[in-house]
């Protein structure tokens, strides 16, 4: 292999690579502030990203001097409101783009259209493409999100832009990434995330993305919890976050937000819906579309009362047809824009509110709710509300956002039967902003180092070395530590190597188990085969704990079986090693079926449908020797450490009457944040390889070294042992093993120390 250790693990690092452009800072636009300029230089490096930038902090520029810089055919895609508006803005950079409806009224290198326009374009004629407002990816139908993605798929640049806290939403994220060409969603949460359906504790002040995302199967996602640091890692390098300049170490003056007034407004009425004798409480969306509608006659005089009381612009929010006409005729200075209307009534009734021509706005936010700058007013009105935050977020903010001057006031009118929607959202804006506060103070870091900051990233990989009577520990990542032990030192090596399964113990990209798929995986772990070859002795044994893996749809896009130890032969013949044989190792189906829950070797699957159903996965010890002649023959019958009717039995390749359950405890060891408990080896078996394949006194290896089990079994039968661990919690526990499997040795001869070169 090319490649050395620490280049590998560079290379290892789940980030996005860059697909763009190199440019200087003085090509961007002046007008541009510095954060501006420095995100517009990290995103033409990317080529493919996103960029989540709160409201009124400047996306629109951004996205224009990308296209700009870029200097490819660009398409951008926006809301339609949005493209008009994108289009004035341009000018203020010194940009003349063009709105357009379809391909033959393209003219210039930058044209924008809107994202009910995206069928009426040949996309091969474009090199980059932009979505504005891409929380859409989130709300628009799968067929019209995935026909989006489709027709993009070969454009080789690519920029999303929202103010929405996207990574708030885990399936909005996956959209993000597939329509980038990032990962597939399915990767994504394979690499990052485990299903939390049965999960039901959801801790937001204490643990960062305990909060679950849902896809449209109902399926729930938590972030693994060794996963936090490399998620984020691996998210700014494809995105960046921003609420305020100061997130990034910029200057906020400028940008500090007014006071925003919520105003709630009750209407005490008597309601009582159609179907009951009395209100007890709102039953599914019918029911409250039934009391907005009900009650709103009721709501007139209050929304009368409120707009009279301030002779400024007014934004009247409504979710019906019914609301959006009673309010227009309330008032005669009133214009409505509803979804009927021209373009061109919509696009003059908006920019006319813009410049101050119209002084009360009537409109639903799937109209003007998103990625307009309406800093010209500063009240508005929910008449009525739904159980949407990302709406009431992103329609309070057209208004309340950067530039805007005065405090901002936000009167929402509701019936008392609507409380409980009010509190709803208001749960979900608490939630929100813990999550977005967490999320900016994990993810800063790594984005000032993405914008070519200077950050104070720290390592957590330590080492250290403890020695005892007959055993040597050593603390760190055994791809580096076995070139510590002498060539041609180690008579037996027993161990079980991690199996691929992502931040499952801990994050770090030592982790052998920490692979993005099994190539990584058996390119990591040649690293460790290498070396234990090289320090055991020739004609000696190595002894690898293996079994079948099983495969998930979530992850691997179909449910069976992987032939783990099939790539373990594989890897150990490609660097020298013979394969001599395996042994089973019998496993109780039932005591499987409980631990890990598989509907495979359920009963009930069985009457089922038991096309279902497989046998229990059954360890494997696999046996490997090294090439040249053993100089010193292994007599485990001289030793009194086996007869012939124990070797009858034992050679039989299926190895009974090991007990499950004799293993050392695990307790100590196991992490709050470990995904899965810690399942050493049996005990029993590590004991059949030793006395197979050791003399007394020789020294056995487990460059895996867990908590202990092998390292403590080749001491306590008269072995010597050296461990590596790479986790401290693990090593902790494993020396105390280790000092117990000493006191319990009937070795003869002193320890006379390990041949550390």
């Amino acid at each position: 292999m090319s490649l050395n250790y620490q280049s590998f693990l560079e290379n290892k690092e789940q980030r996005v690579i860059d697909y763009g452009k190199v440019i200087d800072l003085v090509d961007i636009h002046a007008k541009l502030f510095n954060w501006q300029k420095d995100i517009v230089k990290w995103a033409t490096r990317k080529g493919r990203c996103a960029v989540f930038l709160d409201t009124g902090l400047g996306k629109t520029f951004i996205q224009l001097e990308w296209a700009r810089l870029i200097g490819e055919n660009t398409l951008i895609i926006a809301p339609l409101s949005v493209a008009r508006q994108t289009v004035r803005e341009a000018t203020k950079i010194d940009l003349n783009i063009k709105y357009v409806r379809e391909q033959s009224e393209i003219s210039g290198r930058i044209s924008i259209t809107n994202y009910e326009m995206i069928e009426h374009f040949d996309y091969t004629k474009f090199n980059a493409i932009v979505l504005d407002e891409s929380s859409i990816l989130k709300s628009i139908g799968g067929k019209t999100r995935r026909l989006l993605t489709d027709l993009c798929v070969d454009i080789p640049f690519k920029l999303c832009c929202t103010a929405t806290p996207a990574p708030n939403d885990y399936i909005e994220l996956g959209n993000h990434t597939e329509f980038l060409g990032i990962c597939k969603m399915q990767e994504m949460l394979g690499m990052f995330f485990v299903n939390a359906n049965k999960e039901h504790t959801i801790a937001f002040e204490n643990k960062l993305y305990r909060r679950k995302g849902s896809n449209k199967n109902g399926t729930e996602w938590r972030l693994k919890h060794h996963a936090e640091q490399p998620f984020f890692k691996w998210l700014s390098s494809w995105a960046i976050t921003m609420v305020k300049p100061s997130d990034l170490g910029y200057d906020d003056n400028g940008f500090i937000l007014p006071t925003l007034n919520i105003i709630p407004t009750y209407i005490h009425t008597e309601y009582k819906p159609t179907d009951q004798l009395f209100f007890t409480h709102l039953q599914g969306i019918t029911n409250r579309v039934e009391v907005r509608r009900d009650t709103l006659q009721d709501k007139m005089a209050e929304l009368k009362r409120i707009v009279d009381s301030d002779n400024g612009q007014w934004i009247i929010w409504c979710g019906l047809d019914t609301e959006s006409k009673e309010a227009t005729k309330l008032f005669a200075d009133a214009v409505e824009v509803k979804g009927s209307d021209s373009i061109e009534h919509k696009v003059q009734t908006i920019e006319g509110f813009q410049d101050g021509k119209v002084r009360i706005m009537v409109v639903k936010p799937k109209i003007a709710g998103f990625g307009m700058n309406f800093q010209n007013a500063h009240n508005m009105i929910f008449l009525g509300l739904n159980d949407s935050w990302e709406t009431w977020y992103q329609c309070i903010r057209r208004e309340w956002r950067y530039g805007q001057k005065e405090p901002v006031s936000v009167y929402p009118i509701m019936h008392d039967a609507e409380q409980e929607i009010y509190q709803n959202i208001m749960r979900k804006d608490t939630m929100a902003r813990r999550l977005r506060e967490s999320l900016i103070a994990h993810i800063g870091d790594y984005e000032k180092g993405e914008l070519g900051m200077t950050t104070h990233l720290t390592t957590d990989y330590k080492e250290d070395t403890i020695k005892g009577d007959g055993w040597l520990a050593m603390l760190g990542d055994s791809c580096q530590r076995l070139k510590e032990i002498k060539e041609n030192s180690i008579d037996l090596s027993v161990y079980s190597p991690p199996f691929a399964d992502l931040f499952t113990y801990s994050a770090s990209e030592r982790d052998l188990g920490n692979s993005n798929g099994m190539t990584e995986f058996l390119n990591h772990y040649a690293f460790i085969i290498r070396e234990v070859l090289r320090v055991t002795k020739a004609g000696r044994i190595t002894c690898v704990h293996t079994s079948d893996i099983p495969a998930m749809a979530q992850r691997d896009g179909y449910i069976g079986l992987k032939d783990f130890p099939g790539e373990v032969i594989r890897a150990y013949q490609k660097e020298g090693w013979i394969f001599v044989g395996r042994a089973y190792v019998q496993k109780n189906p039932q005591s499987q079926a409980i631990r890990i829950h598989s509907k495979a070797l359920a009963f009930g699957q069985l009457r089922k449908d038991s096309t279902d159903i497989r046998p229990a996965l059954i360890d494997q010890v696999l046996f490997f020797r090294k090439l040249g002649d053993n100089a010193v023959p292994v007599t485990p019958v001289e030793n009194g450490e086996m007869d012939n009717e124990m070797w009858i039995e034992w050679a039989h390749g299926i190895w009974l009457g090991i007990s499950e359950t004799e293993t050392l405890q695990v307790g100590k060891a196991r992490n709050a944040d470990d995904e899965k408990h810690i399942c050493p080896l049996q005990l029993g078996t590590i004991e059949r390889c030793i006395k197979l394949y050791s003399n007394p006194n020789e020294m056995i290896l487990t460059p895996f070294g867990g908590i202990g089990s092998e390292a403590y079994m080749a001491l306590k039968l008269g072995r010597k042992a050296t461990l590596i661990e790479l986790k401290p919690e693990y090593f902790n526990v494993a020396v105390q093993n280790m000092k117990v499997g000493e006191s319990l040795s009937n070795r003869k001869d002193l320890f006379s120390g390990v041949k550390v070169g």
